[in-house]
């Protein structure tokens, strides 16, 4: 389905213009880049909900890189499926997440310039778009449910249970590639660190947090996504790491300011509009909007050196998804 989803993604995005370049083009000039901030989510509403307005500010930011790093496809257990509708659950919600994403970098006004192209990462084929001053990968792993223990329907596969050994391999919902154990999803995660890091002095990881008692009742995937970003991360001293309330932030009060909850509140809704735009159901509802205005973090300074990266090459496939 590589050229139809292709075509989807490019005539339905909403306020943007698409414009893909050759694969070999898709690594941006970093030369004047000072800070790379990557976002780890499991699924491809999850950064929007609970890690803005900080995205936000990053990607405004015109010497900051802000990465998008999504682990699961979001499928809710479709895999490629549809729910009855015209296009796979899975490009739906990776159309909302890439639309948000451009809306951010077009309200910053940094210099065009676009590339989308699948490329291999420690022997694995990952979907990559690079627009501005920002990039969004997609792994499309399989969602794995709240609890970790998978859906039937993807063969009860989850990012828990190859963490913890109860399955051997991880395949994705497109069938683009196979992982076969942790260590192999952790070490991949570890390359795209590594090739978007390039020469930054600086470098922030955005996680969920961790800590049960200050983050309780989170979801398996977003727990497993910061596990993953954690390990692949551990040797990069001098990197920052946030960690974000997630789920339980809904509870707490709100602590944003007017102009922080706009900026929240329309990543939001630009990314509702980019999964309508692909005929799936709306996430601009009620249960959503109880995380608004609220953003909850705690910070670990990085320190010392981020040391060597390795740099992986672009596949010959073109524009496909």
């Amino acid at each position: 389905m590589g050229k139809t989803a292709s075509t989807i993604r490019s005539t339905a995005a909403l306020f943007v213009a698409v414009a893909l370049l050759q694969p070999q083009l898709a690594r941006a000039d970093d030369s004047q880049v000072a800070k790379v901030s990557f976002y780890f989510a499991a699924h491809e509403d999850d950064w929007q909900l609970f890690m803005n307005p900080a995205a936000f500010d990053d990607v405004l930011d015109a010497k900051t890189k802000s990465v998008f790093i999504h682990l699961t496809a979001g499928d809710a257990g479709l895999g490629d499926g549809t729910a009855g509708r015209k296009f796979a659950y899975y490009l739906a919600r990776e159309n909302g997440a890439e639309t948000a994403v451009r809306f951010m970098a077009d309200a910053g006004r940094f210099p065009a310039g676009e590339a989308a192209a699948p490329m291999l990462f420690n022997g694995h084929r990952i979907y990559r778009i690079a627009y501005r001053n920002t990039v969004a990968y997609f792994l499309r792993v399989p969602d794995g449910n709240p609890k970790g223990t998978g859906y039937a329907a993807t063969g009860n596969q989850s990012l828990q249970r190859l963490a913890n050994g109860e399955i051997s391999s991880l395949g994705t919902v497109d069938g683009s590639t196979v992982y076969y154990g942790w260590a192999d999803l952790v070490s991949t995660v570890r390359h795209i660190l590594d090739y978007e890091r390039g020469s930054a002095a600086s470098v922030a990881l955005n996680v969920p947090e961790p800590d049960s008692k200050i983050n309780p009742n989170d979801h398996s995937d977003h727990q497993m996504t910061a596990k993953a970003a954690l390990e692949a991360s551990k040797n990069l001293a001098c990197a920052s790491r946030l960690y974000y309330v997630d789920y339980a932030k809904s509870h707490l009060p709100e602590n944003l300011s007017a102009k922080d909850r706009d900026l929240e509140t329309s990543v939001l809704a630009v990314t509702a509009a980019g999964i309508l735009a692909l005929d799936q159901t709306s996430i601009w509802e009620p249960y959503r909007q109880t995380y608004l205005g609220r953003e909850y973090f705690r910070v670990e300074q990085g320190s010392g050196s981020c040391g060597s990266r390795e740099i992986p090459t672009a596949v010959a496939s073109g524009h496909t998804r």
